[in-house]
């Protein structure tokens, strides 16, 4: 952290997610009775639900809507309707544990990849949470799980450069209404077994007690020739998931040697990290992180944690892993990190 920029730091945090719980078995058994024309390809795929780390998750929708989810407008609809009152869960428990109102917010930086809403979702809360008519707003599109770190260094830059202000970070992601029960592809298969939804609030300023947790350096790595390995397809009735089977390989081939750059501009090295905050992208990834970094079996407990609970919340995944790891006490220097479409490396120090 230089000593000629002013120190900001992260005065809350808040996860909130839909009421609906989906136990894995559920899902599991939602996929199996709409194979349909495929049960070879499920039967091959079944084991994905048991070994992906997740136990359950939340969803936008009850899940005899999956069977059936209609098309862009049903999808849309149900996005423009859930994802605001999941925004104005997590940004009041923020502002209520800062001890702030939405008044006081200066700046909103708003995250997400699983929907589209114009106007944007924070102008759709602007009323009912209250927030200023002269508050900036910045609406993050496209960077999928990787959001979540990057969309907190936006919202630092925010606040390194307009020191006292309040900055706002949302992140929010309704992955499983990209659910389509006539998808067959594998990564379909795949992403039904790990994605969930929710959403997420950090309050950021310059102006915040000592004993805060304090952001440092924050960087970035685009692999080239990596846009085939995450993201979204366009399809006629909705977004249709791309996941590459090589992405643990590519952590640990690519990881080590992008993150040692980030960390030596830094002036920061690996044995003097005490923590490691990384994206719950799913049991494969977490063990591909461990290898790739030498992690001891333990050092990935809140995000498994948070995997098993919630699933892939995409973007807010990761800041529910700093949620659960401030809230349990977690001291001393760490890396949050994660992986996105591009294929990006988003990552973030920062000191607990």
């Amino acid at each position: 952290m230089s000593a000629s920029l002013p120190v900001v730091r992260i005065l809350s945090s808040t996860v909130a997610a839909p009421a609906e719980r989906v136990e894995q078995a559920r899902v599991k058994a939602l996929c199996r009775d709409l194979a349909g024309g495929s049960p070879a390809l499920y039967e091959r795929m079944a084991p994905v639900f048991d070994n992906a780390g997740v136990e359950a998750r939340r969803a936008a929708a009850p899940i005899a809507w999956y069977r059936a989810p209609g098309g862009w407008p049903e999808r849309a609809a149900r996005f423009e309707a859930a994802a605001p009152p999941l925004l104005i869960e997590a940004a009041e428990g923020a502002l209520a544990e800062a001890d702030l109102a939405a008044a006081d917010i200066d700046h909103i930086v708003t995250v997400g990849t699983t929907g589209i809403a114009t106007p944007s979702l924070e102008a759709r809360i602007a009323g009912p949470l209250g927030l200023k008519p002269t508050a900036t707003r910045m609406p993050v599109f496209g960077l999928g799980c990787a959001g979540g770190v990057l969309g907190l260094a936006r919202a630092a830059a925010l606040a390194r450069a307009a020191p006292g202000s309040r900055v706002l970070l949302l992140a929010v992601e309704l992955c499983t209404l990209a659910f389509r029960p006539q998808d067959r592809d594998k990564s379909a298969l795949v992403a039904s077994a790990l994605f969930g939804d929710g959403a997420a609030a950090l309050l950021l300023s310059t102006d915040g007690p000592a004993g805060a947790p304090a952001l440092g350096a924050s960087g970035e790595h685009l692999w080239p020739d990596t846009l085939d390995v995450m993201g979204w397809r366009v399809e006629e009735d909705g977004l249709g998931v791309v996941f590459s089977r090589a992405i643990p390989a590519l952590i640990e081939r690519d990881l080590p040697e992008a993150l040692d750059r980030f960390l030596a501009q830094a002036g920061v090295e690996r044995p003097a990290l005490d923590g490691w905050l990384l994206h719950p992208g799913g049991a494969k990834v977490l063990a591909a992180y461990e290898r790739a970094l030498g992690l001891p079996a333990d050092a990935l407990a809140d995000s498994r944690a948070v995997l098993a609970e919630y699933g892939n919340m995409s973007s807010v995944g990761v800041l529910a892993v700093f949620d659960r790891a401030r809230r349990r006490g977690l001291r001393g220097r760490m890396l949050m990190a994660a992986l996105g479409p591009g294929f990006t490396a988003g990552f973030q120090l920062l000191e607990m």
